[in-house]
């Protein structure tokens, strides 16, 4: 009787990303003032692999700064606002077709109205547009860059009624006022616009609507506005968040108060104003939601809440497209506190955000929520059991996995042959039995994620 030869090979392909729920968070900046404090925007990835960002507050005179951090922590301070520059940024920056960055401050300008401003990567900052009050005024929110390669924005007061604008901005600094809103149609919006698939934009008001409890509109490149939903507390109210585009093509949001606690909810929202209540915040899971959803690689939705979870200093969580909410982290205070931005997706698969307070110096963080490698699985080894062959393997807990087999490593590419799936038990290891082939002299076996 022959020999069987029997050899096991490496991995092909990786193991499934880690869940969820084992995410870490890295604190890499703890503001100190001179470097800025409080920031109240999130991070904006550049074409360097590095973030750009902006604080409130602190520097070289007080009024907010901009900076620049590489993925291990290394701040660098780019501009010190300095009130006819512009005061206070409270929004964060939109990456330029130029490779410049476009922002706006609350505070500062020719006219103490807040301003729109252009930064390259290397601190240059030229002042494009001081608001009036008549073209608005304070803007809160980031600027988007539409398709037609102009910006477009809103301000939270300012207009012919006082109470807010959404403008367009061209890159040279040419501002056209195309909506001044009013009450009935919304009142102080606080966030950035989003861009739908159709062209138009859509967005949300603090305050305003049928029941003063704020809006979420749509609005066309010419100033169109149709108000999509009116909230009533009971489905939302007061929204300062930014909506984020789904891969459905339905719009997702929170607004910060209201829902079945009145601890503020997260909704979808389509094109034509269907409105869904996906989450109520309850306290011990978030509360106060500031800021938008980011969509992650595995088609959740990440965000942060300014408040509650098991310490009341705000929280980070993930979110299926039906609502199953996840805490991932409860900040603590020294590792930051009140997170009143997103998260940024990096190019490393990781995600990176501010917030407002807590820290060493309880002046504002960075930080970085990491997937931890999970582990790489393979086979352990391969015996003879009568007339079968078993192989045992190892890999990620709860990992899905297709053990695999050839005849020839030579023809081996493409021509493996299924022989089970296996989801691994809680210890990481599967066993998986063959028959044997008597007539074969050699086989090949190999592991592979499925």
């Amino acid at each position: 009787m022959k020999k069987l030869l029997i050899i096991f090979l490496a991995v092909i392909g990786l193991a499934a990303a880690a869940p969820a729920q084992s995410l870490t968070l890295t604190t890499l900046v703890s503001f100190a003032n001179t470097n800025g404090e409080y920031p109240e925007a999130g991070l904006t990835l550049g074409n360097d692999g590095n973030f750009y960002g902006t604080t409130d507050a602190g520097g070289g005179h007080s009024e907010g700064t901009v900076f620049r951090i590489t993925t291990n922590g290394l701040l660098t301070t780019l501009v010190s606002f300095a009130n006819t520059n512009g005061s206070y940024p409270e929004a964060g920056l939109t990456l330029g077709n130029d490779g410049n960055f476009y922002g706006t401050t609350d505070a500062g300008g020719s006219n103490s109205d807040g301003t729109v401003f252009r930064v390259t990567t290397n601190g240059v900052l030229t002042t494009l547009v001081s608001f009036d009050k008549t073209n608005g005024e304070a803007p809160l929110a980031a600027l988007t860059l539409g398709n037609d390669g102009n910006f477009y924005g809103t301000a939270s007061a300012g207009g012919s009624n006082d109470v807010g604008t959404v403008f367009r901005m061209t890159t040279n600094g040419m501002l056209t006022s195309l909506v001044s809103f009013g009450s009935t149609n919304g009142e102080n919006p606080h966030v950035a616009l989003t861009l739908g698939n159709d062209g138009n934009f859509y967005g949300t008001t603090d305050a305003g609507g049928s029941h003063n409890d704020g809006t979420v509109f749509r609005v066309t490149t010419n100033g169109v506005l149709t108000t999509l939903v009116s909230f009533a507390n009971t489905n939302g109210e007061y929204s300062v968040a930014g909506l984020t585009l789904g891969n459905d093509g339905n719009f997702y949001g929170m607004t910060t108060a209201g829902g079945l606690y009145s601890d503020g909810t997260v909704f979808r929202v389509t094109t034509n104003g269907v409105l869904t209540t996906l989450v109520s915040f309850t306290g011990d899971n978030g509360e106060t939601p500031e800021a938008g959803l980011t969509l992650g690689n595995d088609g959740n939705f990440y965000g942060t809440t300014e408040g509650g979870g098991s310490h009341s200093f705000g929280t980070a969580f993930s979110m299926t497209t039906n609502g199953v909410l996840t805490t991932l982290v409860s900040f603590s205070g020294l590792n930051g506190e009140e997170p009143h931005a997103g998260l940024t997706l990096g190019n490393d698969g990781n995600f990176y955000g501010t917030t407002y307070e807590g820290g060493s110096a309880i002046l504002g963080t960075v930080f970085c929520l990491a997937f931890p490698s999970p582990p790489v699985p393979f086979i352990t080894g391969v015996s003879l059991s009568g007339t079968n062959l078993v192989i045992n393997a190892t890999g990620q807990n709860a990992g899905t996995y297709v053990m695999l087999a050839s005849t020839n490593l030579l023809l081996a590419l493409g021509q493996w042959t299924s022989l089970t799936t296996n989801v691994l038990s809680g210890s990481g290891n599967f066993t998986t039995t063959n028959a044997m082939n008597p007539n074969v002299s050699a086989l090949y076996f190999n592991l592979e994620a499925y």
